[in-house]
């Protein structure tokens, strides 16, 4: 399974402070907000990413991350010349795609919960069909949003309805098998002028091949207001000085997962030295 992370878009709901810089380089409290996103599809084993982003801002994903050779990971760097909806990932990444499945997740959401991971790995081994979440919001208006019957069998879905059916909103992470990219490509765009990734998702549910897990006890943030920066920070900073481990650390997660080596691990923390997260990681590699 391949994955693409979409960190487009131009963020105008953190005005000012995403004017000169993308939302998803924004911290959230001591590493960039994508290194949370790059870190769940590192936990869902996927080592080939795709980031999809703006022509202004696709410069600085290079500079932040390189190739990703470092972390024993393959980056691509595609731009997206507008932002026209989520599914459109699926089209300018076909041929990063290839053959394979593919996971999309996108650059600001962060997901934390201690079964997440093993959610991941099984997610990760689809074959046929597609997986995506269902995540209780007191209002759901602003996502995409699941409707069930009394059985617990999906019925409906919907894009920002201005009435829920339901208040289970749709996360920013999705599984799909290869036939992703040609519903991408048969999605007329919507009144909002854009593919939505909920017309795709319909087209699993159509051939009933849509899968969708209720995750609980799991925090679920989109970081795209200044109170869910903030929230996001300060629950990164509580985790981490109660259970002593850092949260979305790609370089340890890589080290873990045996991509790179000890010696490497260390060198990457002498690149950091000065800062409090290089001093964590040369703990990671000394006590190991």
């Amino acid at each position: 399974m391949k994955g693409i992370i979409l960190a487009g878009g131009y963020g105008t709901r953190l005005y000012p402070i995403t004017k000169s810089i993308s939302k998803n380089i924004l911290p959230i409290y001591d590493k960039p907000t994508v290194y949370y996103t790059i870190s769940i599809l590192m936990l869902s084993n996927i080592r080939d990413i795709l980031i999809i982003s703006t022509p202004e801002d696709i410069s600085a994903y290079k500079r932040l991350l390189g190739d990703g050779n470092k972390l024993g990971l393959n980056f691509i760097y595609m731009i997206q010349e507008s932002p026209l909806g989520l599914a459109d990932a699926f089209i300018i990444g076909e041929d990063f795609i290839g053959n394979d499945s593919v996971a999309l997740i996108l650059g600001d959401n962060i997901i934390y919960g201690e079964t997440f991971p093993n959610i991941l790995h099984e997610a990760a081994t689809l074959k046929e069909g597609a997986i995506i979440f269902g995540y209780y919001v007191d209002d759901p208006k602003s996502y995409g949003v699941v409707e069930f019957d009394k059985n617990g069998k999906v019925i409906s879905l919907e894009e920002k309805p201005s009435a829920p059916k339901s208040n289970y909103a749709v996360p920013g992470i999705y599984f799909y098998d290869n036939k992703v990219i040609e519903f991408a490509k048969s999605v007329l765009p919507s009144a909002r002028g854009e593919i939505e990734i909920t017309s795709v998702n319909k087209a699993y549910l159509e051939l009933d091949q849509l899968q969708v897990k209720i995750l609980t006890d799991i925090l679920w943030i989109d970081t795209g207001t200044y109170d869910n920066l903030l929230e996001a920070s300060n629950f990164i900073k509580s985790i981490q000085k109660d259970k002593l481990l850092c949260i979305g650390s790609i370089e340890r997660i890589a080290y873990e997962k045996g991509y790179i080596s000890k010696e490497q691990l260390l060198t990457l923390a002498e690149s950091m030295s000065k800062s409090g997260y290089g001093k964590y990681l040369k703990s990671i590699a000394e006590r190991s």
